[in-house]
């Protein structure tokens, strides 16, 4: 199923609680700098297999880059659980696509293709909640349209 999406907002997340939502676990926290690091959203896999969210969505490559831009340029920031206040700004951001895999020479299987995040949290108690391993997964949230 293919859909079309626009702006998706990382956040940080303990349970997928809106319409177009994946839930990847934390990756990396940098607890002197109070960021996390993580896959935002992964479209296919490094084995090869396409990736459905919570809700049995699809997200194309091409489609996640355009959501991944969008949230770069427009928002740059995270709040918790896709509800409240900002928490966080981005930090890092990088869309791994075969393309951009071939141009840094990294074979097709070296990493997902998917769109990798991180972010400052700016926030005390939600970076305590991180910290305490109550929030410990990247959600991206939007809305879509089928095509």
């Amino acid at each position: 199923m293919n859909r079309r999406w626009r702006g998706l907002p990382a956040t940080l997340s303990r349970v997928a609680q809106v319409n177009v939502t994946t839930n990847i676990e934390l990756t990396k926290t940098n607890d002197d700098l109070q960021m996390v690091f993580g896959w935002a959203s992964v479209a296919i896999t490094k084995t090869g297999e396409v990736v459905e969210d919570a809700h049995s969505h699809i997200i194309p490559v091409a489609e996640l880059e355009k959501a991944a831009y969008g949230h770069v340029m427009e928002a740059r920031a995270t709040g918790v659980e896709h509800r409240g206040d900002e928490v966080g700004t981005l930090v890092e951001s990088v869309m791994f696509t075969p393309a951009k895999m071939e141009a840094l020479g990294l074979s097709a299987d070296a990493v997902h293709q998917g769109w990798w995040v991180g972010y400052k949290i700016e926030d005390a108690a939600t970076w305590a909640r991180v910290k305490s391993g109550e929030l410990g997964s990247l959600s991206i949230q939007g809305v879509a349209e089928v095509v």
